[in-house]
């Protein structure tokens, strides 16, 4: 769950993590009414949405007084901001964050996240980039530097002290972020975060440290643990395709290929995801079944890749578990067939719990339908009817 720059900086905040003053406005003379309450001569009137790369598209604008923060508003409100985070449709503007600006001696990057490959909890630092962050993150980034705090937080002296240097921080500064990095950890691990980035971190003038722009995601797994950031969610702001997918006990991710894709479990997606592209095709989404999905869930699942006129053909791909069986998810490919009357050429491997009686089950709703005997042979003939070849 992703949260909004100026929700998660109410978060910071209860961990005494300084953030700038602002205000939220839903309109024009909202914004000028927050600049006035903020008093400073100079400010910024920044989009909210559920994306970044804002200030490249945009959504943030630098201005004076309450009269340049009404007429940024005006220009901001309703309109359809697209970066390169949000797809080309974008996310339409409904509220704007009036804040005051702040004189920074150094600019940073600073981020906490989970190191898939210790369990760890990591902190990522280095200059402050005012976009592609993640690409530059992917290529290896020498200038980042990477300090490991586990679970607990507790660190050395010494390594924050060398993690410091490695980042241009010393003497009083170096201290102020040894203690803002053990504020932040503790707000990381009890909001059940799955990352937290501050860019920029800025070293005013005067010593302080001050988070000027905060991105916090949630682990979706963990929000029935806070009913208070549960309620931050404002369904208008989540792709409703992806919403009613979750609901209904799906992880669901549109693409733009032909191929559908319905399989349970993340994993056996993402290998199903590389077959059919080592195959030649070209996926139409992402699925994983929860175990959690009932035949009616799965249904309504693989309504939506029957709704998707792109898509071609279906490559049903499950692994019958001992929470969910083959004949679980074929009844609701079964549903899905006959609420949508869409005819589509199916193409499965079905194994494990339950595959005989899936396969009885299958027999009765007549698909158009071919079974294989393996995850590559399923991809490879999948493709080849999506591209007319079988």
């Amino acid at each position: 769950m992703q949260l909004h720059e100026f929700q998660a900086k109410d978060i910071l905040r209860r961990y005494q993590i300084d953030v700038p003053l602002g205000r939220i406005a839903l309109t024009p003379d909202e914004a000028a009414a927050a600049a006035r309450q903020i008093n400073s001569e100079s400010l910024f009137v920044k989009a909210q949405i559920l994306a970044g790369d804002r200030a490249a598209a945009g959504g943030v604008r630098a201005v004076r007084a309450a009269s340049g923060a009404r007429a940024a508003a005006s220009e901001l409100l309703g309109r359809k901001l697209v970066t390169s985070q949000t797809g080309p449709g974008g996310y339409t503007v409904k509220r704007v964050l009036v804040e005051a600006a702040i004189d920074a001696a150094q600019e940073l990057y600073l981020a906490l996240r989970v190191d898939l490959s210790s369990g760890s909890v990591a902190a990522i630092a280095g200059p402050h980039r005012r976009s592609g962050v993640e690409r530059h993150l992917a290529t290896g980034a020498p200038d980042f530097q990477t300090l490991t705090l586990g679970v607990d937080g507790e660190r050395r002296d010494g390594d924050i002290a060398d993690f410091c240097g490695r980042i241009g921080l010393v003497g009083d500064a170096a201290d102020k972020f040894r203690a803002l990095l053990g504020r932040l950890h503790r707000a990381f691990v009890e909001v059940d975060a799955a990352l937290i980035e501050i860019n920029p971190l800025i070293l005013t003038k005067s010593g302080e440290l001050v988070a000027a722009d905060v991105k916090l995601a949630i682990d979706d797994n963990a929000v029935f643990r806070h009913p208070d950031i549960a309620q931050l969610r404002n369904d208008e702001d989540v792709d409703q395709v992806q919403l009613q997918a979750q609901r209904h006990q799906i992880n669901y991710v549109l693409m733009d290929g032909d191929v559908g894709i319905v399989v349970n479990g993340a994993g056996l997606g993402l290998a199903t995801l590389d077959m059919v592209r080592a195959a030649g095709g070209s996926p139409a989404n992402f699925m994983d079944i929860r175990t959690t999905a009932k035949s009616l869930d799965i249904a309504h699942g693989i309504g939506m890749i029957l709704d998707n006129p792109r898509a071609k053909v279906l490559l049903v791909n499950v692994y019958g578990g001992g929470m969910q069986s083959c004949d679980t998810i074929v009844d609701g490919l079964g549903i899905a067939f006959r609420r949508s009357g869409r005819v589509m050429p199916v193409v499965l491997r079905i194994t494990g719990n339950s595959e005989n009686f899936a396969r009885m089950r299958l027999a009765n709703f007549n698909l158009p339908k071919t079974e294989c005997a393996d995850m590559w042979q399923a991809a490879t003939r999948a493709t080849a009817i999506a591209q007319g070849r079988a």
